[in-house]
């Protein structure tokens, strides 16, 4: 028998996080965001989108950790590979309008999440696609992963998809050293900034990348 979402505890908690990321929020954002959870709450007592099962985990590690990432964010079109439950692009889309986010996954189940997420929350912004990453057309200034694969592995599979001068943003833990000792020659790291989350999460980074070949 599944367990009643207990959205007094979230939204209380995710308020909570806001204060201490400072991240201001109208209160319809949040509700919107908290809509959001809810639905992943749902889909993943019969699917496992997430290994994370408790609602007020999901708050600090999906929702505020994804919301980490949006003072690096610009207003332009951003694709989200190996997005998952939808993390972090949903998040984007629901608190960004005017970026336009592609979300990418091989898994079909958590593409029709997203899709059913992306229609319920009436999100004309974003878009879920079911493919692998080979198979993808298109190009986007803005290409981001938060759990996808290395960085070497990220930025070769997603090149092709890189908008001239466009930007990788991965997030990581620590800065992973050795990953971008390993990284082609063409990958020139541009910034590394520590993510703002909250305490419980530890340390978080944005790796910051672009392709030196072209303009």
């Amino acid at each position: 028998m599944s367990l009643k979402f207990p959205h007094e505890a979230c939204a209380q908690r995710l308020l909570e996080g806001l204060h201490e990321i400072e991240l201001p929020l109208s209160e319809e954002i949040q509700a919107r965001l908290l809509d959001y959870l809810e639905l992943m709450d749902k889909w993943n007592q019969a699917y496992n989108l997430t290994a994370i099962r408790k609602p007020l985990e999901m708050v600090d590690k999906h929702l505020l950790d994804s919301l980490s990432l949006l003072p690096h964010i610009k207003d332009v079109p951003l694709l989200d590979v190996g997005a998952g439950a939808g993390l972090p692009g949903l998040v984007i889309a629901i608190v960004r309008p005017a970026v336009e986010v592609t979300l990418v996954d091989a898994v079909a189940k958590k593409v029709q999440f997203m899709q059913h997420a992306i229609r319920t929350l009436h999100l004309p912004n974003a878009r879920a696609i079911h493919s692998r990453i080979e198979n993808l057309s298109g190009q986007y200034p803005q290409i981001t992963s938060r759990a996808f694969a290395s960085l070497a592995d990220f930025v070769s599979l997603t090149r092709p998809l890189l908008s001239p001068g466009g930007t990788w943003l991965a997030m990581k833990g620590q800065i992973p050293q050795p990953e971008l000792h390993t990284l082609p020659a063409w990958v020139k790291v541009t910034a590394t900034p520590e993510l703002r989350v909250p305490v419980a999460l530890g340390e978080r980074h944005l790796i910051l990348l672009t392709d030196q070949d072209t303009p």
